[in-house]
């Protein structure tokens, strides 16, 4: 069966925050069994995984925004600061707020007209709709491999 482009995108967006991928590492897997403090556990000069799970859900966000009809507002120096995790809910909450993000972005690409796919991501600047489903994808995996290294250290 003949699958539409961002059905495919959708797919492989899914993958990464919640499995099923040629990797066999998505988001969800990578954060589960991480307690509050392993997760805001600085070791040398490195980020947390806190903040880089804050990261990864800032951009998603950003792109959900996006696609809800809003403009594009982000600062890159925002994406790395999130609010104070004191407690193992602080820390729930955070992950869940970003995979349900996911999920709704998920569900957005998939009902994109496919067209669309290759239109301007609100500006030229920022590239098309599919370079940049896929560059969060990309930026996923890329600090996904973070996230699994800080594990072992923490």
């Amino acid at each position: 069966m003949m699958h539409k482009p961002s059905q495919q995108v959708a797919k492989h967006f899914r993958e990464v925050f919640f499995g099923g991928n040629w990797t066999v590492s998505n988001f969800k897997d990578q954060l589960s069994g991480v307690s509050w403090t392993q997760a805001t556990t600085k070791h040398s000069d490195l980020n947390t995984i806190a903040t880089l799970t804050y990261h990864i859900g800032y951009y998603v966000s950003v792109a959900l925004k996006v696609y809800q009809g809003e403009e594009l507002n982000s600062k890159d120096e925002l994406s790395f600061t999130h609010p104070t995790i004191e407690s193992q809910e602080d820390w729930e909450a955070m992950v869940k707020e970003i995979l349900d993000n996911a999920e709704k972005l998920a569900g957005s690409i998939e009902q994109l007209p496919d067209d669309q796919l290759s239109e301007d991501f609100t500006d030229p600047k920022y590239g098309s709709y599919y370079r940049n489903m896929h560059g969060i994808i990309e930026h996923t995996y890329y600090h996904l491999g973070q996230i699994a290294l800080l594990k072992k250290l923490v």
